[in-house]
């Protein structure tokens, strides 16, 4: 073999070399295995070579866009547990790739923003647009870059079964999915996001398998492993017999995403399901296997969606850590949703709805730090107030909070369009980082729902599942009320959830993004915000303070103060002793709002109802 051209050396799955491609792939349960071959209309049969628990071969030319399997012990041919491509689906055969035939356009200018810079857009490959793949995603990264947005989060993209779906069922972890477009696809659109100035951090699920499409165990039983479980059955085994070759599966997974595809980080699903007793956890294996692979100023991102609200996460390495940048902090969004609607089924069982408790956590960072959570009914969470605000993620919207609610329905249509402006400067100008959920910004009306596209056995038994999941709640103890959940496994459960691109452009839609775009600017230039992400805890004071459904978040950094002040109720003179001058608020015209405005009196502000303002503290 000549020298390899790519900066990184993969050792598993197919890799092309000038001369040829070789193929190695770990296979310790079969007693024969064979590479089956189909390149220009033909079949041929390659015997590999054993190497312990591994089997390789190197086929001089052979390279990119050939067609191969495995057959073992007599049995297939199988797709490789590492194929970068699977054109005809999980079920057929894998595709070679040659990762150096893309001519990327804007890599050498391409610098990513700081963490501190964050502001992250999560959307879904599939429902984005009305096309529906990476390419069609392409046109909308100019209208995110003018939004102000500097990240676009992918969901998976991993390939799954079937034509839709949300992508947590990904079986074929290093191959994009084809019906987005591809591997070609997502590296188009990766180089056309950094040529618009957006970074890509894609969702990865190192928790479990999909249930359709693993084709893992037929060749080792020891990915999986029933020492633990998770809410969908066997572990993955990182920590028992055969865990290292898994560890090295799951590493090399991570790395090839960053050199193959140049995404910029990694929002890993699930977190708290990923379990290992090992001396070193997977996720600190991976975080430090990650940052030693790039250079020091393309370090990528690393953020865990997690309920733990442990601290851990945050710590770096060196302190026994995992060394994440962030984690996602549902509290927030809990506290919101239930102080405008006052549910308080399911986990919102935990929050009491008021400002009071909302302020709170936005003061802390986490509100459960140790104590009981009612709705587990255990301790959950420990302080971390000692972390940089912008470690914690806060949404008022994201896949899960409306895409596991039965109707999928948004917080946008279940609260007046005052309060939701008013959530929204508190999500956008606070020091945490925020993370909004495709649409959100325009007030989209479209639901994201919860969609499948199994085959009929396994559809059945999923349409069934996900209606027993809302028996327990008031609205749909009636088993007709829940016939009328939309079944995932209809086509018109997915063509609803894509997004209306019209509603971004007129009405309230149109005004509600222009806010959106007015505050991202203010949180990207004005000097107190930025100098509160930056600095560490300790060189940004935060202070929340409420009055009945009124928070003032007072935030003192770089020498400067400001203001951040929600009414979430009736029109109100809130005390405060400093002079202030408005900036920013959701009453003015061109938002769509009713030309009532805040107004500073001697040792108070005066606050309409149901408004929001920015506003500066003078000296």
């Amino acid at each position: 073999m000549t020298p390899s051209p790519l900066p990184w050396q993969p050792t598993l799955g197919a890799i092309v070399w000038p001369d040829g491609t070789a193929f190695r792939v770990w296979a310790p349960r079969p007693a024969t295995v064979e590479l089956v071959l189909r390149d220009g209309g033909g079949e041929r049969v390659v015997r590999p070579r054993r190497e312990g628990e591994y089997w390789t071969a190197f086929v001089a030319g052979v390279g990119d866009g050939a067609r191969y399997g495995y057959r073992l012990d007599g049995a297939g041919p199988f797709p490789d547990p590492c194929s970068r491509a699977q054109p005809d689906g999980v079920h057929g055969l894998s595709e070679v790739v040659d990762p150096g035939r893309f001519q990327w356009r804007h890599d050498a200018d391409w610098c990513p923003p700081a963490a501190a810079d964050l502001a992250i857009y999560e959307c879904h490959v599939g429902t984005l647009t009305p096309g529906g793949t990476f390419d069609a995603a392409i046109h909308q990264l100019p209208r995110l870059r003018d939004l102000g947005v500097t990240a676009v989060e992918l969901m998976p993209v991993a390939a799954f079964a079937g034509s839709w779906g949300w992508g947590y069922d990904g079986v074929a972890l290093f191959a994009p999915a084809a019906t987005y477009g591809g591997p070609a696809g997502l590296r188009r659109f990766v180089d056309a996001a950094h040529g618009a100035g957006l970074a890509v951090i894609l969702d990865v699920v190192d928790n479990h398998f999909g249930p359709a499409g693993n084709y893992t165990g037929r060749y080792s039983e020891r990915y999986l492993t029933d020492r633990h479980a998770t809410p969908w059955g066997a572990a993955i085994n990182f920590d028992g017999p055969g865990s290292a070759e898994v560890r090295r599966f799951y590493a090399e997974n991570l790395l090839h995403w960053l050199h193959e595809y140049h995404v910029d980080g990694f929002r890993f699903d699930a977190t708290h399901a990923i379990h290992d007793d090992s001396p070193v956890h997977i996720l600190a294996e991976l975080a430090a296997a990650a940052r030693a692979s790039a250079p020091a100023d393309r370090a990528p991102y690393l953020i865990a969606e997690t309920h733990e609200n442990d601290p851990r996460y945050l710590r770096p390495l060196d302190e026994g850590g995992f060394g994440f940048d962030a984690v996602w902090a549902d509290d927030f969004h809990h506290g919101v949703r239930t102080l405008l609607t006052g549910e308080r089924e399911g986990y919102f069982a935990s929050y009491d709805g008021t400002a009071a408790q909302l302020a709170q956590t936005i003061a802390q960072g986490f509100l459960y730090e140790g104590q009981a959570d009612p709705a587990l009914g255990e301790p959950r969470g420990a302080p971390a107030r000692d972390r940089p605000w912008r470690q914690f993620v806060y949404c008022i919207q994201n896949h899960d909070q409306v895409g596991n609610r039965a109707l999928g329905d948004r917080l946008n249509l279940a609260v007046s369009r005052a309060d939701y402006l008013a959530a929204s400067f508190l999500l956008l100008l606070l020091p945490q980082t925020p993370l909004l959920f495709q649409g959100q910004e325009f007030l989209a009306t479209t639901p994201f729902l919860y969609f499948t596209d199994h085959e009929p056995d396994l559809g059945r038994q999923v349409t069934a599942g996900r209606r027993r999941e809302f028996a327990g709640f008031a609205a749909f103890r009636d088993p007709a009320l829940r016939e009328r959940i939309p079944d995932p496994q209809a086509p018109a459960t997915f063509l609803r959830s894509k997004l209306r691109p019209d509603e971004a452009v007129w009405g309230h839609g149109r005004a509600c993004a222009d806010l959106y775009a007015a505050l991202l600017r203010l949180r990207a230039e004005d000097p107190v915000l930025r100098a509160a992400r930056a600095a560490p805890r300790a060189g940004a004071r935060l202070r929340a303070e409420t009055l009945g459904r009124v928070l003032l978040v007072e935030i003192a950094a770089g020498g400067g103060r400001r203001v951040i002040a929600a009414n979430f109720g009736e029109a109100i003179e809130v005390p405060y002793a400093r002079a202030l001058t408005p900036l920013v608020h959701t009453g003015e015209p061109r938002f769509g709002g009713d030309a009532q405005a805040p107004r500073a009196l001697p040792g108070a502000l005066a606050l309409p109802a149901h408004h929001a303002a920015f506003l500066r503290v003078e000296s």
